[in-house]
């Protein structure tokens, strides 16, 4: 009796110690998008960004709560102060967040056609009169300007898990010519929809690199500070080191991450 008592005090204690030390952790919230190989919701691999994310704030210090939202609403849930960072924009995409010197990786927007369409992207004057998928918020980096000024030719949505597959479904079904998106993420989730003999990329933009975000809310203006200089403390270390690049190699991104210009 006295052992089971023992035993039952001793899962007690450990339980206890586990809460205890839970709540002395720091708490990181992250807001983000399904937007794999970068972000994976509830796949076995997470994505390279959340990766980096838990090796540059560590579990032994941080305890990190990542939501994945639709795009528009997880930029507005760090712009309110409610989230302390967003994962992962281009600067475009959400001028008003603080950024840290060093990405979190890069994008680079691509235009995708129905393998039958020889039409090519070759700047902007072979835009002219298509209907052009895109999603909302999110940046075409040099045509920024042009969307601006031909508005009526995109065909804007939310961009959500089923993004892609809904505007490939708009491709088959010819209700728009072309839409842009991530090449990484498009062509993953073309190959899981089957679709990869039946829509081909039609020419990129350039690529640009994208951050972890942090709010610029001063309710969370001192955290803020702390995080981006531990982000930019660790980053070079993790750079030299090689983790990294063998990070990107894991996920198949090819990007020279030495290259970057900070």
């Amino acid at each position: 009796m006295l052992h089971t008592i023992l035993k039952f005090v001793t899962v007690l204690t450990f339980i206890f110690a586990c809460q205890l030390d839970a709540t002395n952790k720091e708490v990181i919230k992250f807001a983000a998008i399904d937007w794999c190989p970068q972000l994976c919701g509830q796949q076995k691999d997470q994505g390279y960004i959340i990766e980096l994310i838990k090796k540059i704030y560590p579990a032994s210090e941080y305890q990190l709560q990542i939501d994945f939202f639709p795009w528009s609403r997880a930029i507005k849930v760090v712009r309110n102060g409610q989230y302390h960072a967003l994962l992962s924009p281009a600067k475009y995409e959400a001028p008003d967040l603080h950024y840290p010197i060093n990405p979190a990786g890069n994008q680079q927007m691509c235009f995708f056609v129905l393998a039958e369409n020889k039409w090519r992207y070759t700047g902007v004057q072979s835009l002219a009169g298509l209907s052009i998928g895109i999603a909302a918020d999110t940046s075409i980096e040099e045509l920024n300007q042009y969307f601006l000024e031909n508005e009526a030719q995109f065909q804007v949505q939310p961009y959500l898990e089923r993004y892609v597959a809904q505007n490939a479904n708009k491709l088959l079904k010819h209700r728009v010519d072309t839409f842009i998106f991530t090449r990484n993420t498009t062509v993953l989730e073309l190959s899981k929809l089957n679709l990869d003999d039946k829509i081909t990329i039609a020419g990129c933009v350039n690529a640009e690199m994208v951050f972890v975000a942090f709010s610029s809310h001063p309710d969370v203006k001192r955290e803020i500070s702390n995080y981006i200089a531990r982000y930019d403390a660790e980053y070079p270390s993790l750079v030299n080191s090689g983790w990294i690049q063998s990070l990107y190699d894991k996920y198949n991104i090819s990007w020279d991450v030495s290259s970057h210009d900070k």
